[in-house]
């Protein structure tokens, strides 16, 4: 064998030898640059789950902050509510008026259109009289002459209204003004050319929580069982029916019933023998005491009212005195779908309150002569109305009214005064659209005197009225 072989198979032994060991070897450096990698997406792996556990703890912090936020916003919003709740009820809602400082003023009323005609049975009604555009039954003719008839038509029942109240403390103080046209006198030949018609006050009162200070319907009246009527007072004879200025506390005694007591102007209506007219001396000196008990339950609401009077004069510059007093009982009941229907009555007896009745269609007492003592009359009075709501937007009310005055015996009263008075109606009316009324009235009526002569009155009377 020569050389060169010899080392040619010394050098392959020597590869065989060494080739496990390099392959060996590169295994090993394969495994180790893997498990590098799998170290870096550990550590990758570790640093997304960290990122992702820090996104999760600033977004949980932000839900935080979020429902904190609401929840201020919400108690923010209830506080609100409770403080516009809480105003709300200390202040009425209405649907108009406006605030200036810290006084709410409201502004109510109605325009009103009346045509009346009318047929006296017993002569005619002088010109300009109250009578021939409102129902008063002293101004009815009587007597044997003959028939007269007459229209009529205006708008001075026309209204407007004024309130105001002001927060003092927990309480209000309020404020109240009306006027309309109706009792002012029009100057002679006011119809030729632009019917004007003076305002005239009908309430003017200011009230502060239980007390109730200036011009407001009598609280010897019950005005909430006047009936609908085309009429400015419907049956007026069977009415108490007065205006003045008082002073009136009212308190609820218990749930449904409650007590207003008051002082209120004092006026002494006197007739004499030598005419059918009555005086006024205005020389009165002690307030009228009035009192009144209300009360609702289920069936209705109704009324007692009681008022005790002294009546004076000093006619002749003698000073004399006599006590008057008076009861008056009063209802509504509403009844049938809806409470639609309803019925209405008063009953009134007293002597002494002529002025109360009927816009005075009695007087109070009688002085025959200057010197003479103060004889009380006797006076009774009542009214009932029924109303039917036909369904929808019509409605009919059917009422009358009666007044009757006994006089003191063995005292020579005037044949022209009046003795009593009656009157039937029937209306219908209708609502087309909201805040409009138009209506018909059909109205009846006789008047008496003390010589037992009469007359009688028929109306038709037409009446239109837009509410604001």
């Amino acid at each position: 064998m020569s050389m060169n072989r010899r080392w040619s198979c010394a050098l392959l032994a020597a590869t065989s030898l060494a080739a496990p060991h390099v392959a060996q070897a590169a295994i090993t450096e394969r495994e180790a640059a893997l498990e590098a990698r799998l170290e870096r997406l550990e550590a990758e792996m570790q640093q997304l789950r960290a990122d992702l556990a820090a996104a999760r703890e600033d977004q949980a912090e932000a839900d935080t902050r979020t429902q904190e936020a609401l929840a201020s916003v919400t108690a923010q919003n209830a506080e609100v509510a409770t403080r516009v709740a809480a105003a709300e009820t200390a202040r009425p809602k209405t649907e108009n008026g406006f605030t200036v400082g810290a006084t709410r003023f409201t502004l109510g009323g109605y325009v009103r259109v009346n045509a009346i005609a009318s047929r006296w049975s017993e002569g005619d009604v002088g010109v300009g009289a109250l009578g021939k555009e409102f129902y008063l039954p002293q101004h009815i003719p009587v007597g044997d002459a003959p028939s007269s008839t007459d229209m009529t038509m205006m708008a001075r029942q026309t209204r407007f209204s004024l309130g105001a109240a002001t927060p003092v403390g927990d309480k209000e103080i309020k404020g109240y003004l009306e006027f309309d046209f109706a009792l002012a006198t029009a100057p002679a030949g006011a119809q030729r050319a632009t019917n004007p018609y003076t305002p005239t006050l009908r309430r003017a009162f200011l009230q502060y929580d239980h007390w109730l200070i200036g011009q407001e319907w009598s609280t010897f009246q019950n005005t909430a069982v006047l009936p609908e009527s085309t009429d400015f007072a419907g049956p007026i004879e069977g009415t108490v029916f007065n205006r003045q200025t008082q002073i009136r506390y009212t308190t609820r005694l218990s749930p449904g019933l409650e007590l207003a007591v008051a002082l209120e102007n004092p006026q002494t209506e006197i007739l004499s023998s030598a005419s059918p007219g009555y005086l006024d001396l205005d020389e009165d000196r002690l307030p009228d005491l009035v009192g009144r008990l209300n009360w609702t339950n289920s069936l209705g609401s109704f009324t007692l009212a009681g008022i005790v009077r002294e009546l004076r004069s000093e006619l002749g510059g003698d000073k004399h005195t006599a006590a008057g007093w008076g009861i008056s009982g009063s209802g509504k009941i509403p009844f049938g779908p809806d409470n639609r229907h309803d019925l209405r009555f008063m009953a009134t007896y007293g002597q002494g309150i002529g002025r109360y009745l009927g816009l005075g269609f009695v007087g109070d007492v009688m002085q025959p002569q200057a010197g003479d003592d103060l004889a009380v009359i006797d006076n009774f009075a009542a009214l009932a109305a029924l109303k039917l709501g036909w369904g929808g937007t019509l409605r009919s009310t059917f009422m009358g009214g009666y007044q009757s005055a006994s006089y003191p015996g063995g005292l020579l009263v005037h044949d022209m005064a009046n003795k009593r008075a009656w009157s039937a109606a029937a209306n219908l009316f209708w609502t087309p659209v909201e805040h409009f009324d138009v209506g018909v009235e059909y109205r009846h009526a006789l008047r008496e005197t003390v010589s037992g002569a009469d007359g009688a009155l028929d109306r038709m009377e037409f009446a239109a009225k837009y509410s604001f």
